[in-house]
């Protein structure tokens, strides 16, 4: 059972600043993930041309099972509001995360994350790296029970706050809203803090450790794939391959991780 986590970018690719469906398409596809979460999705945006990001990964995952919850309706970084329930906004442009998966849901559950209060410092890159002071977003965490070759699993995407010590707080409201679901649980997303931090903010086990951020030249780990040690079984933890591949779309490269399959 492969899995993987990517901070999608809204589809564009650094290189050229396009966003091109049939190479989002091409991206997704050679992940060939059993279970999928995405980040920094688009849904009907006019910059991403009003593609449904979430759709068209499951397209290209063959995967029947998908869901997109938005964070914000409206636009990031200008103006946008907070959803006031899952289908708000459905006829407007959102923006997110979203939960794919070759297998199905028995369960869906979607917990709203507030934003950091005040504007946070961040380093800008160009030719002369700078602070800006930024305003952080409203966050989501979206979860599900999947029937798997595991049996029945939690499995959960969120991208937490940039803003450090925020995203702490909102990863404990996350493995909070987790607990409460049946084990075993999964974690995947980029909570914008390295893996040794989430590890022990959480207590979860990181089943692959490889740098995802800046995608030409990775320094650091912000994409994880976090497995709760409680109640779970042994094929979870027996990982076969780990890897961050180089691809052409986004700041952040995939994380992917591979488990045994159970015998059940």
């Amino acid at each position: 059972m492969r899995m993987a986590t990517y901070n999608l970018l809204h589809g564009r690719s650094p290189h050229d600043g396009h966003i091109d469906p049939d190479r989002i398409t091409a991206t997704i596809a050679d992940l060939d993930a059993d279970i999928c979460a995405l980040q920094e999705v688009d849904h009907a945006q006019p910059r991403s041309g009003h593609l449904d990001l979430t759709a068209l990964a499951a397209a290209a995952l063959t995967a029947g099972t998908h869901r997109f919850a938005a964070a914000l309706v409206g636009t990031p970084g200008s103006t946008y509001r907070v959803p006031r329930h899952d289908h708000d906004g459905h006829d407007e442009p959102r923006y997110g995360v979203s939960l794919i998966s070759r297998y199905p849901a028995r369960h869906w559950r979607t917990v709203r994350l507030g934003p950091a209060p005040v504007p946070a410092p961040v380093a800008v890159g160009g030719p002369g790296p700078r602070l800006l002071l930024l305003r952080d977003e409203p966050r989501v965490l979206l979860a599900a029970v999947l029937d798997t070759p595991h049996g029945p699993v939690t499995v959960a995407a969120t991208h937490l706050s940039f803003v450090p010590g925020w995203n702490l707080r909102q990863l404990r409201i996350v493995t909070r809203a987790l607990r409460a679901m049946p084990p075993p649980r999964l974690l995947l997303g980029d909570l914008n803090m390295p893996a040794g931090v989430a590890a022990a903010a959480t207590g979860w086990r990181p089943l692959g450790r490889l740098p995802t951020y800046p995608a030409a030249r990775p320094r650091i780990q912000l994409d994880h794939i976090l497995l709760d040690p409680r109640d779970a079984p042994p094929a979870l933890t027996a990982v076969t391959a780990v890897a961050a591949p180089d691809v052409p779309v986004s700041d952040h490269r995939p994380l992917t991780v591979t488990v045994s399959t159970a015998t059940r």
